[in-house]
């Protein structure tokens, strides 16, 4: 077998590699499966993620206070 015969098997595959990929793609039964991930963005979240509370100045400020040399 030469090069131009594995490359033609090759490229023989792999096309049919895609046109079964986009028959699957474009299948009717596939469509409410898409239909149902095309709106994921759009659905509203029940829970919403905790946050920690944010630190208030004070907090900043003791913080960078605490960061000093000690030997000073």
């Amino acid at each position: 077998m030469d090069t131009g015969t594995f490359r033609g098997l090759i490229t023989l595959v792999l096309l049919i590699a895609f046109l079964g990929i986009t028959w699957w793609a474009y299948s009717k039964r596939r469509k409410p499966d898409f239909d149902e991930a095309a709106n994921l963005p759009f659905a509203d979240d029940d829970e919403q993620p905790s946050r920690d509370k944010p630190a208030s100045s004070e907090d900043k400020a003791d913080s960078r206070h605490d960061r000093g040399d000690k030997n000073t």
